[in-house]
C-alpha cells in the first residue's frame, strides 16, 4: 500500500502542475509490481474528481471550440481501446505508441522555439483524437491528446483547462465501459478510495507550484514528460 500512496502523491503533484501526465507517473511506478489491467481502473477512479477540480480552476481559460470535437474523437478511439485492455496482448501496441509519442514530443520541443501559433489541420485533429482515445482506453494515458492540445492552446492555463474538460468526458465513458465489462469491481472501488486524501494533497501542491513557475518552463516540462514516457514505453516493450 505504501507504493500506491507514493505513486498517488507523485502522480497528482504532476497533474496539478501540468494538467496531465499523472497516469505516466502512476502507472510507471506501479507497473513494476502490478498488471496494467489492475492499475488502470484504480487510477481512473482516483483521477476522475481531479479533472473537475483542475477544469473548474482554469474554467476562464478553457478553449471550448476544441473540447467538443476532441471529446468525440477520443470516445471513438476509446471503444477498441477498452476492449483491447480486457482481451488483447498489447506489447506491440505499446511499442508503436512509444515511437509515436517520442516523435511528437520532439516535434513539440522544436515547435516551442517558433513561438507562433498556427492553424492546425483537421486531419491531424482526427488522427490524434482517435489514437488518443485508443491509448486512453488501453492505459488511461492522454499523452497524444496532450500533444495536440499543447499545439492549439494559447498558454499553460488554457492547456490545463481544455485538456481536463476532454478528460472529464473521456473518463466518464471509461467508467461506464469498465464497469460494464467487469474491469471495475467492488474491490477496485474500495482500493481506489484509500488514496483520495493523498490525491487531494498532491493536486493542491502541484496547482500551487504551477502558479510560481514560468509558463514556458511549464510547457517544456510537459514536452519532456512526453518524450520520457515514449522512450520508456519503447524500452519496456522491445522484443529482446
Amino acid at each position: 500500500m505504501g507504493l500506491w500512496i507514493a505513486a498517488t502523491l507523485c502522480a497528482f503533484f504532476v497533474k496539478g502542475l501540468c494538467g496531465f501526465a499523472n497516469t505516466l507517473v502512476f502507472t510507471g511506478i506501479l507497473s513494476f509490481a502490478n498488471a496494467n489491467v489492475s492499475i488502470s481502473p484504480v487510477e481512473l477512479l482516483v483521477v476522475y474528481p481531479s479533472n473537475f477540480i483542475v477544469a473548474w480552476s482554469e474554467r476562464k481559460s478553457v478553449q471550448w471550440n476544441y473540447c467538443g470535437p476532441l471529446a468525440l474523437l477520443v470516445l471513438a478511439g476509446n471503444i477498441p481501446g477498452v476492449l483491447l485492455l480486457k482481451n488483447a496482448d498489447s506489447q506491440a501496441i505499446k511499442l508503436l505508441f512509444g515511437v509515436v509519442i517520442t516523435v511528437l514530443g520532439i516535434e513539440m520541443l522544436l515547435r516551442e522555439q517558433q513561438r507562433e501559433q498556427r492553424q492546425q489541420s483537421r486531419l491531424v485533429l482526427a488522427v490524434i483524437g482517435v489514437l488518443s482515445g485508443l491509448l486512453c482506453g488501453l492505459y488511461g494515458v492522454g499523452a497524444l491528446l496532450a500533444a495536440y492540445v499543447s499545439r492549439v492552446t494559447s498558454d499553460s492555463r488554457a492547456f490545463k483547462g481544455t485538456i481536463c474538460v476532454v478528460f472529464i468526458v473521456e473518463s466518464t465513458f471509461r467508467l461506464a465501459a469498465y464497469t460494464w465489462l467487469g474491469i471495475i469491481t467492488a474491490q477496485v472501488v474500495r482500493q481506489a478510495l484509500l488514496p483520495y486524501p493523498v490525491m487531494l494533497v498532491g493536486l493542491f501542491l502541484g496547482m500551487k507550484s504551477s502558479q510560481r513557475l514560468d509558463e514556458t518552463l511549464a510547457r517544456r516540462l510537459v514536452t519532456v514528460a512526453l518524450i520520457l514516457f515514449g522512450v520508456a514505453l519503447m524500452i519496456e516493450n522491445l522484443p529482446f
